[in-house]
């Protein structure tokens, strides 16, 4: 990797503010279009750094947990002016969406027993299921690289179609594959790279790793699919009382363990909210990431519309910062290890572990959500054609959502 922990350019914090202030009023389309706007501004037209450089900072950003295009304008900022620079890239791509969302919640809690707000959420709802499912469609064929891949991620939905908590599953789905690929060759690597960035002390013995290697890839599999699921049956649903604390734990969690795309999110959010706390219901999540599709910027503001709901401009504050605290954390470590992290095929397995049962997740989160909104012919139509441009056309997805609540006025109208 080229300098990420001591490289930095000559830049200004003016020029920095500017840029990612106008980068978090314009990004619309979700993770993947604010990574090509970032390349096309800072690589084409600024030129603050090279193509390589631009690169391997997406690649730190893809190692640590958290939403990726958030934490790539965290490094991008640091790489342009350095550690003041870090803080103040994150924090301006963040904040537009967040005023936006903080509006909507307002609005939504004031205004959402209006039939025109019923109206417009049944064809928006719709709309967000295909944009979840086109972008789960997206990233399969970088998750699931195999059978071990396809196993992990089946049996991650599956499990979480039954209850388990979606912590484990991401976590087992890392433990699945690295035992399936074998353990002592990955264990020589791991220690040739560093020893002690991962909390791996149980596992020093090399006879024990050999003799995990020497169980057949199918017992070896088997055994790593059954601990995900104790670990996950373990999950707590006992129903809470709304508190400050509680919420900031919970958001800091999600942003300090989330792994892969930022729809995972979903799956986190239903567990913890609807599942475990009984906060929010159902509809009031998918209304949550329906409002979140309208913004800009990083998908985890959905946490300003959940806090707001739960607690107020209070509650909106505190969530949005305890979910995007971690990152710019994560960040701030990364820039020192992962020159050691990236020639580690034990980390390089265990993400594509995490990755591949992020996409079961996310299937099975869309099944879930999918209940609640298409309830009727007219909006299965929405949700068809919507797929449909969207596979065809490849808009931005803010267009889909805006004709999807233009639908649900008019049918309603019609109807």
């Amino acid at each position: 990797m080229s300098e990420v922990a001591g490289g930095t350019s000559a830049g200004s914090l003016s020029e920095v503010a500017g840029v990612f202030l106008r980068l978090g009023c314009t990004a619309f389309g979700g993770p993947a279009a604010h990574v090509a706007m970032m390349r096309r501004e800072m690589v084409e037209r600024r030129r603050w750094l090279s193509e390589q450089e631009f690169l391997d900072l997406f690649g730190a950003a893809n190692l640590i947990p958290g939403p990726s295009s958030t934490e790539l304008a965290i490094l991008l900022g640091y790489r342009r002016a350095g550690w003041r620079a870090l803080i103040l890239a994150g924090a301006l791509f963040i904040l537009p969406a967040m005023v936006l969302v903080l509006a909507f919640a307002w609005a939504y809690v004031r205004f959402g027993t209006l039939p025109i707000s019923k109206d417009l959420l049944y064809g928006v709802k719709p709309v967000i299921i295909a944009i979840i499912a086109l972008a789960l469609w997206g990233l399969r064929r970088t998750a699931v690289k195999g059978s071990p891949h396809a196993v992990v991620a089946i049996g991650a939905g599956v499990l979480l179609l039954l209850g388990v908590n979606p912590l484990p599953l991401l976590f087992g789905g890392a433990a699945v594959l690295i035992a399936w690929q074998g353990g002592a060759r990955l264990f020589r690597d791991f220690r040739a790279a560093g020893a002690g960035l991962l909390p791996l002390a149980a596992f020093t013995s090399d006879s024990l790793w050999q003799r995990v290697a020497n169980i057949p890839a199918k017992q070896r599999l088997l055994a790593g699919t059954m601990a995900i699921g104790a670990a996950g049956a373990t999950a707590s649903h006992t129903p809470s009382a709304y508190s400050p604390l509680t919420l900031f734990l919970t958001f800091f969690k999600i942003g300090a363990l989330l792994y892969g795309s930022g729809y995972v999110l979903l799956a986190f959010l239903r567990d913890d909210f609807v599942t475990r706390l009984h906060w929010l219901t159902n509809q009031q999540l998918i209304d949550a990431v329906a409002v979140g599709q309208f913004t800009p910027g990083p998908v985890f503001t959905t946490a300003t519309f959940i806090g707001y709901l739960t607690g107020g401009f209070g509650g909106a504050l505190l969530a949005t910062v305890a979910i995007f605290l971690p990152s710019f954390l994560f960040c701030a470590v990364v820039l020192r290890v992962v020159p050691l992290t990236q020639k580690s095929s034990l980390v390089r397995t265990a993400l594509d572990g995490v990755n591949a049962a992020a996409v079961g997740l996310m299937a099975a989160v869309t099944l879930q959500l999918g209940k609640a909104a298409v309830i009727d012919v007219p909006s299965a139509l929405i949700a068809v054609l919507a797929l449909a441009l969207l596979w065809r056309f490849r808009w931005n997805s803010a267009w889909f959502v805006l004709a999807g609540a233009a639908s649900g006025v008019a049918i309603k109208v019609v109807l």
